[in-house]
C-alpha cells in the first residue's frame, strides 16, 4: 500500500490513513459498503484504502440530517456565514496539504492542486459577505394599507454530487453558498477521490463540533451510482446539484423531475477560442496552451476548438507547435511540470480510441496523438487540423486534444462556436469594439461564459459559473446563484380594515 510511502506522510496531517470509513452520518464515521481503493493515476499504484456507504448508512445519514435541519435553518443568516468563514480559515491552515491530496489523487499539477483549495477559500470569504446580503425587495402594493415583499427561505437539504476533475472546488461553490442559506448539505463525492471527498469533511466537520453545531448539518458518502440514485430519488432532498456527463446529468435530472425536486446541472463543455486577425497573438498562444494543455484537458471549461482567421493562421499554429515542444510532461507534483496524467487508464483507452476516430473522420496530426510509455496515464497533448463539420468535433473528449481550423469572417467563425451541443464557454481575442460587443450581445457565443482576450477556462468565483445547452443551464458560485438555494415567497400583507381586492375586482 503507497500510503507507507515517505511522500505520503502528509496525508495524517489531513486526517487520513491507509484505511479509512468513508461516510460521515450524524457526527460519526462508519461504512458497511464495499472496499475500494484510491489510485495514484501518475503511476496507477495504491494510495489507501476506503470503505464506501451503504443503502443503510445513507438513510441513517438521512434520518440525521433531517433533523438537523430544523435547528440550522433557525440560526440567523450572519451566524451562519461565520461558520462558513471559519471553515475557510481551516481551510487556509491546510492548504498545502489538501493541495497535494487533489494533485496525488486526481493527477493535476501541484499548482492547479493548491489553486483548487483556494477556490473553496474564496468561495467561503463570498459567502461570508452574502450572509448578510440575502435580500429581497419590498414591492409597491396597489391596494392602499397593503404591504409587498420577497421572503427568500432556506430550502433544506441540498444534495451535491461532484465529478473527479474538480473534486473539492464544485464542492465548495455549491456548498458555501447553501449553507449560509441555511441549508443542510449530504456531499458524495466521486468514486476515483475518495481521499478528497474525507479529508474535506474531517475539516468541515472540526468547525460544526467546534461550535457544538449538529454534525449532520453537513454530512458525506463515499460511494457509487447507488448513492447518487438515493440522492436523486430523496424528497427530502429539495435541490441536487450534479455535476458530470451529459448521459448520467439527463438520468438524475428525469428522476428529480418526476417528483418535482429541483435540479441544478454543470454537464459538458465543447469550448472554442476565436483568434482574429488584429488580436495580439503571443497573447492568445499563451492562453490556448493554458486552456487546452491545463488539467491535462479534463476541465469542462478547457478548450478543444480554435478558430483562426485564414490570414494568421499559420503564423498562431507555428507559435502554438513551438509552446507545446515546450511542455513538460511527468509527475504532476514535481516543480516544473505542466501536463500530468490523465486521471484513469480507462481515460487513456478513450484518448486512443478517439485518436483512431480523429483519423478515421480526416483529422490530420499536427503533434502528439499518442499514449507515452509508463506506469501512470499519460498522453501527449495533441493538435487536429479538422473540419468543423465532422462528428467528433461536436462531442467532448475529455483530454488534451485541441482541433484547429480556419475562417474567413466573424459570422463563420460565431456560426462555428455555436454549432456544437454544448454552450459552456468561449472567447474571443480582438483589439476591435465593435467586435467585442457583437461577440458579447444576443448574436454572438451563445455560451454560459463569453469572454474577450482570456482564456476559456480559470473562472473568477465573483460571477455565475454556468453554461447553456447540453451544459445544463445550472448556475454555481458568484453573481445571484445563491437564489436557486433558497425558495422565494411572495408576502402581501394587510395592515388595515378594508378589504380592497387587486384589479379593482368588486366581489358582493
Amino acid at each position: 500500500m503507497g500510503f507507507a510511502r515517505k511522500e505520503y506522510e502528509f496525508l495524517s496531517e489531513i486526517g487520513l490513513s491507509s484505511r479509512n470509513l468513508g461516510c460521515y452520518v450524524g457526527g460519526t464515521w462508519k461504512a458497511n459498503g464495499p472496499v475500494v481503493t484510491s489510485v495514484n493515476p501518475a503511476n496507477n499504484q495504491a494510495v489507501a484504502e476506503v470503505v464506501e456507504g451503504s443503502a443503510e448508512d445513507y438513510e441513517e445519514g438521512m434520518r440525521a440530517c433531517s433533523e438537523a435541519a430544523k435547528i440550522w435553518m433557525q440560526v440567523p443568516a450572519p451566524k451562519r456565514g461565520e461558520i462558513v468563514r471559519q471553515i475557510g480559515d481551516a481551510l487556509r491552515t491546510k492548504l498545502q496539504q489538501l493541495g497535494r491530496l487533489v494533485s496525488l489523487e486526481m493527477g493535476k499539477i501541484l499548482p492547479e492542486g493548491i489553486g483548487e483549495v483556494q477556490e473553496i477559500i474564496d468561495m467561503c470569504d463570498f459567502s461570508v459577505g452574502l450572509s448578510r446580503q440575502l435580500n429581497g425587495s419590498v414591492i409597491p402594493s396597489e391596494r392602499p394599507n397593503h404591504a409587498m415583499l420577497e421572503m427568500w427561505n432556506p430550502l433544506g437539504i441540498v444534495g451535491v454530487i461532484t465529478a473527479f476533475n474538480f473534486p473539492c472546488a464544485v464542492l465548495g461553490w455549491n456548498a458555501c453558498i447553501a449553507l449560509v442559506c441555511g441549508n443542510c448539505v449530504v456531499w458524495k463525492g466521486a468514486p476515483t477521490t475518495p481521499l478528497i471527498t474525507i479529508a474535506m469533511t474531517k475539516l468541515i466537520a472540526g468547525v460544526l463540533e467546534k461550535n457544538n453545531l449538529p454534525p449532520a448539518i453537513f454530512t458525506s458518502f463515499c460511494g457509487g451510482a447507488d448513492i447518487g440514485q438515493a440522492i436523486a430519488k430523496d424528497t427530502r432532498i429539495s435541490l441536487v446539484s450534479f455535476t458530470g456527463s451529459v448521459k448520467v446529468g439527463l438520468m438524475v435530472q428525469r428522476i428529480v423531475n418526476q417528483r418535482f425536486g429541483k435540479c441544478l446541472l454543470e454537464l459538458s463543455g465543447n469550448n472554442a477560442i476565436i483568434v482574429m486577425d488584429d488580436a495580439d497573438i503571443p497573447l492568445a498562444v499563451r492562453s490556448v496552451l493554458f486552456a487546452a494543455v491545463g488539467t491535462a484537458g479534463q476541465r469542462c471549461t478547457t478548450c478543444r476548438r480554435l478558430l483562426l482567421h485564414e490570414s494568421i493562421y499559420q503564423r498562431v499554429l507555428d507559435q502554438l507547435l513551438d509552446a507545446y515542444k515546450q511542455v513538460k510532461i511527468g509527475d504532476p507534483m514535481e516543480k516544473g511540470t505542466l501536463l500530468g496524467p490523465l486521471h484513469t487508464s480507462e481515460s487513456r483507452k478513450r484518448f486512443e480510441k478517439g485518436i483512431e476516430i480523429i483519423k478515421s473522420q480526416g483529422g490530420k496530426i499536427l503533434t502528439g496523438g499518442s499514449v507515452i510509455e509508463s506506469e501512470g496515464n499519460f498522453v501527449q497533448p495533441t493538435i487536429v487540423e479538422i473540419s468543423p463539420d465532422t462528428d467528433i468535433v461536436k462531442e467532448e473528449l475529455f483530454a488534451p486534444v485541441l482541433y484547429v481550423m480556419k475562417f474567413q469572417t466573424l459570422q463563420e467563425a460565431i456560426e462555428i462556436n455555436n454549432s456544437v451541443p454544448q454552450g459552456l464557454s468561449s472567447s474571443i481575442f480582438t483589439r476591435k469594439p465593435e467586435i467585442i460587443f457583437k461577440w458579447i450581445g444576443p448574436q454572438g457565443s451563445d455560451c454560459g461564459i463569453v469572454n474577450v482576450n482570456i482564456p476559456t477556462n480559470g473562472a473568477e468565483i465573483g460571477g455565475a459559473f454556468g453554461g447553456e445547452k447540453a451544459t445544463g443551464g445550472g448556475r454555481e458560485a458568484g453573481s445571484d446563484s445563491w437564489k436557486q438555494y433558497m425558495r422565494r415567497a411572495t408576502c402581501t400583507i394587510n395592515y388595515g380594515n378594508e378589504l380592497p381586492l387587486a384589479q379593482g375586482i368588486n366581489f358582493g
